[in-house]
């Protein structure tokens, strides 16, 4: 891939993971990592910015140096998966989605709570 395409994938995943920042439903961090991933290919400066960034930077070279992920973001991920468990409950989603759902979101809560803090 080109360094351009490169740079217009980092700066999309830095627009969701803006967006994501809004809403909760949507992860920031891994559109983030994505980002800094991209970046570094096509954009040494704009990978520096991100990784310099006060609020993403540290989530990120955390993940980067030791896969870690703080306290803070285990717990707010695995409460929204459950939120978002509990109201395709309510809103009486049919069997197969909420079987779908909580195979998923069950796999995804492991692998985000099995990561060094």
């Amino acid at each position: 891939m080109s360094r351009y395409v490169y740079m217009a994938l980092g700066w999309c995943a830095v627009a969701l993971g803006l967006i994501g920042v809004i809403l909760p439903v949507l992860p920031t961090t891994p559109f983030l990592l994505v980002a800094a991933f991209a970046f570094g290919k096509g954009s040494p400066k704009a990978r520096a910015w991100l990784i310099d960034h006060a609020h993403f930077g540290p989530a990120i070279k955390d993940w980067e140096e030791r896969g870690a992920i703080s306290r803070r973001a285990k717990m707010l991920a695995v409460f929204m998966m459950t939120l978002v468990f509990v109201v395709s409950l309510i809103l009486g989603a049919p069997p197969l989605v909420l079987l779908a759902q909580a195979v998923l979101m069950g796999a995804g809560a492991a692998f985000v709570l099995t990561r060094p803090d």
